[in-house]
């Protein structure tokens, strides 16, 4: 009776354990009940006492792992034997690795060479656009410098001159200039020239002179008209303005000649001539004065200029200066290869693109800049010869004058619903503009 029930009890312990235990633990649970249960009754049939529980329990815990199939020695499955990889998979895997790494170092340049690309364009933009900011009349007026002879602070008024300077915070310097009593302009460069100068001298010259020394000039120049040229013994004015004249053509001179009575008057073509009293001063006829005027002008490039005192002198080299500092923007903008393709619908023009889109539209207001010839005539010019020299090379083909001048003379233009010809007259004109040598030709 014991037996059973401590047979039953050891069932329940077992029970408890786990709840997630196999149908393999409860056959062996089963096995150690009834083992158990033997035992003890065989030991209460010999009359010894119960094993306590301890010695019970391991040998129940010794008896699964005596009863458990046995585990192979190693964990998990064993791997199988690695392949000897041979020299020429080697070889190839070291091939296949270094161009893989020469792929990465040509990516790897090719992204430095655009970076650099992109540095320098970038780079190239910023100085464009600090070039154009420089070019600005607001900028160059700022690097130019008024250089006045000292000669000229000597007479009466001159400090008018100086204070307008110094009022507007212009530049200026006194030093002696190549002309006794002249005024020149010299502009700081951007960047140093070759020659070591860091500053360019502009071409204008004004000489201030008064009555006296004009007139003595004029009497010079018209002695070396009547000798022929011959510039021997001519006033120190004169001799001084021709040396400077001969070292360097480009300068352009203008005589500011002050004090003057209201002597002199201008006619139409905005000449100044002199009145009587001064032709009786000269000794001269008021041809001859022309004469003198005319040669100075044309051959040697001096302009002249009468001004009533110092405040219109200083006003006069104001203009100059503002004229100076607008120039280079202005020479800038002059610079395009087609002048008259001007950007947006300003007269008519016609944008040229990049890529050379709206050539077309350009040749076709060329045709149209003639006299008489509607945008209809010019649209079947262009039509027939999309281009000049399509045009000059159909001139070329033909062997006569006569059949150059009439090729366009059968072209169909069409306008209002109606059809014509161009004419004899129109393609001869078209002709005369497109060959014509000679720049002042009249085409009509």
């Amino acid at each position: 009776m014991s037996a059973l029930r401590r047979a039953k009890t050891w069932e329940i312990s077992e029970s408890e354990g786990s709840d997630a235990e196999t149908i393999n633990r409860d056959a062996r649970s089963q096995t150690v009940t009834v083992s158990t249960a033997l035992t003890e009754d065989q030991s209460s049939d010999q009359g010894c006492e119960p094993l306590p529980s301890s010695a019970t329990n391991s040998e129940s815990s010794q008896a699964p792992a005596a009863l458990s199939p046995p585990r192979p020695a190693g964990r998990g499955t064993p791997s199988p034997a690695r392949k000897r990889r041979t020299k020429e998979e080697i070889e190839a895997d070291r091939q296949a690795a270094r161009e893989r790494k020469e792929a990465r170092e040509r990516q790897r340049a090719a992204r430095a060479r655009e970076k650099e690309e992109r540095r320098q364009e970038q780079q190239k933009r910023r100085e464009a656009a600090e070039n154009l900011r420089s070019l600005r009349p607001e900028s160059c007026l700022k690097r130019l410098t008024v250089c006045v002879d000292p000669a000229l602070l000597q007479q009466d008024g001159s400090d008018i001159l100086l204070g307008t300077l110094a009022a507007f915070e212009w530049r200026f310097s006194i030093e002696s200039q190549q002309l006794p009593r002249s005024i020149t302009w010299t502009r700081d460069l951007l960047q140093q020239g070759e020659d070591g100068k860091s500053s360019a001298e502009e071409e204008q010259v004004l000489l201030v002179l008064d009555l006296t020394d004009f007139m003595d000039i004029v009497v010079s120049v018209k002695k070396m008209l009547d000798s022929e040229g011959e510039e021997a013994g001519l006033g120190s004015f004169l001799s001084a303005l021709l040396e400077c004249l001969n070292r360097d053509a480009k300068k352009v001179v203008t005589l500011l000649v002050t004090d003057t009575e209201p002597d002199y008057r201008t006619n139409a073509g905005g000449v100044y001539l002199l009145d009587e009293t001064l032709q009786s001063k000269l000794g001269m006829e008021a041809l001859d004065i022309e004469e003198v005027l005319v040669y100075l002008q044309l051959y040697k490039n001096i302009s002249l200029v009468f001004l009533d005192g110092w405040q219109e002198v200083t006003n006069h080299v104001c203009a100059v200066t503002k004229a100076l500092s607008k120039r280079p923007f202005k020479l800038l903008t002059e610079r395009a290869e087609l002048p008259f393709c001007v950007d947006g619908s300003w007269a008519s023009g016609s944008r040229v693109e990049r890529d050379g889109s709206g050539l077309f539209q350009v040749w076709n207001k060329q045709i149209q800049q003639l006299n008489r010839v509607s945008p209809a005539v010019a649209t079947a010019v262009t039509v027939a010869y999309p281009s000049p020299q399509l045009l000059l090379q159909a001139y070329q083909s033909l062997g006569s004058e006569e059949e150059r001048k009439g090729l366009l003379a059968g072209l169909l233009v069409k306008s209002g619903g109606k059809e014509r010809r161009i004419g004899p007259e129109i393609s001869a004109r078209v002709y005369r503009c497109l060959t014509a040598q000679n720049p002042q030709l009249v085409l009509d």
